[in-house]
């Protein structure tokens, strides 16, 4: 079998990637984008789905549930990957990259951000319509702000975003 895509593959990720953290910079995207990448963070999505867990009335109380498992079983999976594949992150593997004052240095591949939002968002947008309008924008969101802030390629990103919606439909599903 012919792996002839693979260097196509890497050549769109760096060019989508040096796009999203070089082409598009603004002052008002790094503080627009450095808020929007804590949605995807350990602190907002433990906190967000407890509120629901603890003090939200049913049905909400039962989204929050399958939320915080699904955040949970994609954590796990997410970090397994994380180690087996052991990607370098893109501000490691490619010159004049912009990033934060302190990069993450644990391996890119996938996003641990962006499979956290959509595994957090999207048990809230299969329980309704029109919320989903807003948290799917917003777990995406997370993913671009992983490319814009130099710390993922939009392969990590995708990857995240599969994950996290691929645990989140069984969780929904199943419990």
């Amino acid at each position: 079998m012919s792996q002839r895509w693979i260097p196509r593959l890497r050549e769109w990720d760096n060019r989508v990637f040096r796009w999203c953290n070089g082409k598009i910079r603004h002052s008002a995207l790094d503080r627009l984008f450095g808020w929007f990448t804590h949605l995807g963070g350990a602190s907002f999505t433990i906190s967000f789905v407890l509120v629901f867990v603890l003090f939200a009335p049913e049905p909400w109380r039962d989204v929050g549930w399958k939320s915080l498992v699904s955040l949970a079983v994609s954590h796990v999976l997410a970090a397994i990957i994380k180690r087996k594949v052991d990607r370098r992150r893109p501000y490691m593997a490619l010159h004049g990259v912009v990033t934060g004052p302190k990069p993450l240095k644990d391996p890119s591949f996938p996003s641990g951000h962006t499979t956290a939002a959509f595994s957090v968002f999207i048990p809230f947008a299969l329980a309704s319509a029109w919320l989903s309008l807003l948290v799917i924008p917003l777990a995406a969101t997370v993913g671009m702000s992983r490319m814009y802030l130099g710390l993922h390629y939009p392969s990590d990103c995708f990857a995240g975003c599969f994950i996290g919606t691929s645990v989140s439909v069984l969780a929904v599903s199943l419990i």
